[in-house]
C-alpha cells in the first residue's frame, strides 16, 4: 500500500447517518483512490441515541474503522480538533456525518495534495441549505474577514485536507480553545494552501444540532480569538459619544440662555440619552465579558477533550 489517508468523522446523535457516511467514504476511496491505504475514525461527542452502538458494530466488522468516545460533549470545535490530532495518516480529512461535506470531494483534495498543497480547504461556493441561513453566514464571514488580523477564508467550515506536517503543528499549538478555521487562515500560506470550491448539499437525514447559541458561540470564539476591533470600537465609540454629549450640552445651554422663557428642553432627551447609553454600555460589557471568558478558558487550560475509550487503535485504552 502507498500513503495512508485518515478520514475523521465527528458525530453527535447521528444514528440515521453514521453507518451510511462511513460506507460512502470507504466506497469513494476504494473506487477513486485504490492505491492508498486508509482509515475512518469516528469521534463521538457523547451521543445519547444508538450512534455508539452502530459505530461499535462497524468497528467489529471492518478494522479500517476506528472510534474515539468522549466522556461528555466537548462542543463543535474541540472534539473534531482532537480527532484530527489523534490520527497518524499522511493526511487527515475531516468529514461531517450528515453528508453536507460531499465525499466526492475526497479524491479532489487528495489530487491537490499530491501537487504539493499541504492544506486543501473546501469552500462553499453555494449551498442547498436554507437560503436565509446562507445569507447570514455570508454576512458573518465578510464581517469577521474585515475585522480579523489574519486573512480569514469565507465559507470555510473546516472541511478539507491537512497534511501530517500541519497536523504536527496543530499538536504543538497546545491551544485549549482551538478554532481550526482561524488556524488554517493564520498559517495556511506557509503550507501552500489551496482553496477548492464545492456546492454544499442538504443534510441527508435527521435534524441539525446547530442553533442560535452554537452559531453565536462560534462567532464569539472567532471574534475574541482573531480580532481587536471589538475592544477598540468601545474606546472610539466612548470618545465619540462623549464629544456628541458635550456638543448637545453646549447647544442646549445656548438655546436656554438666548430663549429663556420660550425654550423648554423637557425630560424626553434625558430619558432617551440615559437608555441609549445604558444599552451601549451593556452591549460592550457583554463583548468585554466574551474576551474575558476566552482568556479565562485559556488560563484554566483544561484538556481539549477527555476520552472515555478508543476502538481499534494500536494503543487502545
Amino acid at each position: 500500500m502507498g500513503k495512508k489517508i485518515s478520514i475523521m468523522i465527528p458525530c453527535f446523535n447521528e444514528e440515521e447517518n453514521i453507518v451510511q457516511i462511513g460506507d460512502a467514504v470507504c466506497r469513494e476511496i476504494e473506487s477513486s483512490l485504490p492505491e492508498y491505504d486508509y482509515e475512518v475514525c469516528y469521534v463521538d461527542n457523547a451521543s445519547t441515541d444508538r450512534t455508539r452502538d452502530l459505530i461499535e458494530e462497524q468497528c467489529k466488522k471492518d478494522k479500517h474503522f476506528k472510534a474515539i468516545f468522549n466522556v461528555t460533549n466537548f462542543g463543535q470545535f474541540n472534539s473534531p480538533f482532537h480527532g484530527i490530532c489523534s490520527l497518524d495518516g499522511d493526511c487527515v480529512i475531516p468529514v461531517c456525518a450528515d453528508f453536507q461535506d460531499p465525499v466526492e470531494m475526497i479524491p479532489v483534495f487528495v489530487h491537490e495534495w499530491e501537487k504539493g498543497h499541504r492544506i486543501v480547504s473546501g469552500v462553499k461556493s453555494s449551498s442547498k441549505e436554507n437560503g436565509f441561513i446562507y445569507f447570514l453566514r455570508s454576512i458573518y464571514y465578510k464581517l469577521i474577514k474585515g475585522m480579523s488580523s489574519v486573512k480569514m477564508i469565507e465559507h470555510f467550515t473546516g472541511f478539507g485536507l491537512y497534511d501530517k506536517s500541519f497536523v504536527k503543528l496543530l499538536r504543538e499549538l497546545d491551544d485549549p480553545l482551538p478554532f481550526i478555521r482561524g488556524i488554517v487562515a493564520e498559517y495556511g500560506e506557509g503550507f501552500n494552501l489551496k482553496v477548492v470550491e464545492y456546492e454544499q448539499p442538504q443534510r441527508r437525514a435527521g435534524k441539525t444540532h446547530n442553533n442560535f447559541y452554537t452559531l453565536y458561540d462560534a462567532a464569539m470564539l472567532s471574534f475574541t480569538s482573531y480580532t481587536k476591533v471589538g475592544l477598540r470600537l468601545m474606546t472610539f465609540l466612548g470618545f465619540f459619544i462623549g464629544l456628541v454629549d458635550v456638543i448637545v450640552a453646549i447647544v442646549y445651554l445656548i438655546l436656554k440662555l438666548t430663549h429663556w422663557n420660550d425654550f423648554n428642553a423637557g425630560s424626553a432627551p434625558m430619558v432617551i440619552g440615559v437608555f441609549l447609553l445604558g444599552a451601549i454600555q451593556l452591549a460592550f460589557m457583554g463583548l468585554m465579558g466574551e474576551y474575558i471568558l476566552n482568556i479565562n478558558s485559556r488560563t484554566i487550560h483544561r484538556p481539549i477533550v477527555v476520552e472515555e475509550r478508543r476502538i481499534n487503535f494500536e494503543d487502545e485504552t
